[in-house]
């Protein structure tokens, strides 16, 4: 198992630009981390799942952050935040948190203050650690100062029942500071009552539910110019996880992500979606296609 190298390189920083009709995106990285084979394929028997993920002597597999920065001509919209610079020194160390980041923005010449939008598929401190910053000062502000963030209200409720099966995947700092000034909106909408209901955040970008991961896991979705792509987050968090089955541990209701793949998929596949996948550090976008098994795989010339 290759690790990519512990000083970053633009490479390491940059993952990848595409273009979605007229909207740029361009795909920056919060460094890698390793994380448990098993727990991220669930069930699957490792002979099968480490053909695609090779293991680490520790049974760890490399995982990629990416956020995802779509310009759309009016607005500079982040999807997703990372780590982020948060974590106890001993989780830092169990998961190797990179904290790169603002550095992956330097390189790509953005700044913080150019994001006017900020989107968090669900609340998981991995997913939105870089929505605020923890100063020198011990200060906890907002990284992106002139932005609205976005999350679902159920996210936020859940984290602050701190339940022992995912307490430890909740920073209440994350997220708690932006709902008290006002500076992220809660979202209400209800997949159990209304499957596939889809609320707009600003022209072109959109969010729906996907639940099963979280109660309220948000797929969002990129539209310009007839083109269509999905960051469908931890719904299908890398191409390894493309079969219907190949949930995760952590998955709340691994029996729901199923049926949620197959729902994803009844519309990315037939309309040639771009998918973007937020941990897979080496191939963060491409689109599915069916093999001659009638499984979902990723069509290696659309990769990166």
């Amino acid at each position: 198992m290759t690790h990519p190298s512990e000083t970053p390189n633009s490479g390491d920083l940059i993952r990848g630009r595409t273009t979605v009709g007229e909207f740029e995106l361009t795909i920056l990285s919060d460094g890698w981390y390793l994380l448990d084979g098993g727990a991220m394929f669930g069930v699957v028997p490792k002979p099968l799942w480490e053909k695609r993920a090779p293991a680490d002597a520790q049974n760890r597999i490399l995982l990629g952050l990416n956020t995802v920065i779509v310009r759309t001509g009016k607005h500079t919209v982040a999807i997703e935040t990372g780590i982020g610079n948060k974590l106890s020194p001993k989780l830092r160390e169990i998961y190797g948190a990179k904290e790169q980041l603002p550095h992956a923005f330097a390189a790509a010449g953005i700044r913080p203050e150019e994001i006017d939008i900020v989107i968090n598929s669900h609340l998981h401190f991995d997913h939105c650690g870089w929505n605020t910053t923890l100063t020198p000062e011990s200060r906890v502000v907002p990284t992106f100062p002139n932005a609205r963030y976005f999350a679902h209200r159920g996210e936020v409720e859940h984290g602050h029942l701190q339940l022992e099966r995912d307490a430890i995947s909740y920073i209440s700092d994350n997220y708690d500071p932006l709902v008290e000034s006002g500076q992220m909106t809660l979202l209400d909408f209800d997949p159990s009552k209304r499957p596939g209901q889809v609320e707009q955040i600003v022209p072109g970008i959109s969010v729906e539910c996907f639940p099963g991961h979280t109660a309220q896991l948000m797929g969002i979705h990129i539209e310009s110019a007839g083109r269509h792509a999905c960051y469908i987050s931890d719904l299908i968090p890398t191409s390894a996880h493309l079969d219907p089955t190949w949930v995760m541990g952590y998955d709340l209701d691994p029996v729901t992500c199923i049926e949620q793949r197959k729902r994803f998929y009844a519309k990315a596949i037939p309309e040639e979606w771009l998918v973007l996948f937020t941990h897979d550090h080496h191939r963060p976008f491409g689109s599915i296609e069916l093999n001659d098994k009638g499984k979902p795989v990723l069509r290696e010339a659309a990769a990166p």
